[in-house]
């Protein structure tokens, strides 16, 4: 679709694009466990639709688009499987950390191939140890999502600083062909995410391909010297957990939509006793969906809030307070934790019914509990974090 590449692409458009995704989504989604990984055909459909450009710098064919789309795309296409909009969003948003890179960098990736995209993990599991021209990176990265599909792996990486002291951990990018993939990816929850493991044995990462992580935390990572938009000065942490709190919610609204449809018509079957008689007349039914419908709402609106309040700071040239970054960690962590309790409590409530794994309402009661074992969103080292901050301590944790 070379029409994409240079017509003007709205945020309406993608969110269009990717709610016309959900049928095809859902009829992949069992699919895409089996495989325990999205297909290639979803990505390409992704990549086609320009889901890919929309956060990467115009210079390449990007799109340079508001960061709120990260929720809103990310809702839409796990309405259709939480898998591929686990995948698809960290897609998306690692082409907004790649503009943070040196221009060297975002050219050795996007110069000769706009349409290519990174994916990876970024735990500092190796260290980059210091040679002439860059660094020698040997070791083994778990949980890089959907790295079948990258051309590119973005890795997380301990630095050597001077004289042999440590600076702080950062990010490295190594070209396909240069790592290996590790099928170790066979998981109770996100299992279509293909969440394997990248493997490196003594590769060579120029200088220009690293990036620390400080300055991605502080917006002011090198790319920002050619990338002058308001969204590439945005801190890391203020958007980036948005990425992957997404998916829980709209993995939620779907299993709401299905519990409401199936329970509407539904009678209990029990043999010996309690059968025959409708679901939708429970009380403790109708209380569970209500607050799962609340619940959701909540959670949406708390983000759109933070979301907009940070693209106002950033289009105005402000700067991004501790309390600002804070704030938008501890929405982070709560809506998932909403959302978890949402799930659970229409789990409670679904019958013997939703014990095959088919079924969409406990594949998004894997998925959401899965989403909320990642450590950027757990909520007891987040709530603590904020507590402590409230309190004029220094807080101890991610921000």
């Amino acid at each position: 679709m070379d029409s994409l590449q240079t017509a003007p692409v709205t945020a309406a458009d993608l969110i269009g694009r990717a709610q016309a995704m959900i049928p095809a989504l859902r009829d992949r989604e069992n699919a895409a466990e089996t495989a325990r990984q999205v297909s290639g055909q979803t990505i390409a459909e992704m990549r086609d639709t320009g889901l890919f450009r929309a956060f990467q710098p115009a210079r390449y064919g990007g799109y340079e688009l508001d960061l709120d789309l990260l929720l809103h795309i990310g809702i839409a296409l796990a309405r259709g499987c939480g898998s591929s909009a686990w995948v698809g969003n960290l897609a998306m948003v690692h082409q907004w950390m790649i503009a943070g890179f040196s221009e060297h960098a975002q050219d050795d990736i996007w110069g000769d191939t706009p349409d290519a995209i990174a994916l990876g993990t970024y735990a500092a599991a190796a260290e980059a140890v210091p040679v002439d021209g860059g660094f020698r990176v040997s070791g083994k990265w778990p949980f890089a999502s959907g790295c079948d599909h990258g051309d590119w792996a973005l890795l997380g990486a301990k630095f050597g600083g001077a004289d042999g002291g440590k600076a702080p951990p950062g990010l490295v990018l190594v070209p396909r062909g240069e790592y290996d993939i590790f099928d170790d990816w066979y998981a109770v929850g996100l299992a279509g995410s293909g969440s394997k493991s990248i493997t490196c044995d003594d590769v060579f990462v120029p200088a220009h391909r690293h990036v620390l992580f400080p300055d991605l935390a502080t917006g002011r990572g090198p790319g920002r010297a050619v990338n002058t938009g308001a969204i590439y000065g945005v801190p890391l942490l203020a958007v980036l957990p948005v990425t992957i709190a997404a998916p829980a919610l709209g993995s939620l609204g779907a299993a709401i939509d299905e519990f409401t449809e199936r329970t509407r018509v539904r009678e209990t079957r029990g043999a010996v006793a309690g059968g025959g008689h409708s679901m939708a007349n429970f009380a403790n039914v109708q209380s569970k969906l209500a607050e799962a419908a609340v619940a959701l709402d909540a959670a949406t609106l708390l983000l759109e809030r933070d979301l907009a309040d940070t693209l106002d700071l950033a289009k105005s040239g402000s700067d991004f307070s501790v309390d600002h970054r804070i704030r938008n960690r501890l929405s982070h962590g709560y809506v998932v934790k909403l959302a978890v309790e949402a799930i659970n409590g229409l789990y409670s409530v679904s019958g013997g019914a939703e014990l095959y794994r088919t079924g969409r309402l406990q594949r998004a009661w894997r998925d959401i509990n899965a989403i909320a074992h990642h450590i950027g969103l757990n909520w007891d080292a987040i709530s603590t974090m904020a507590g402590q901050h409230r309190l004029g301590l220094e807080p101890q944790g991610q921000y």
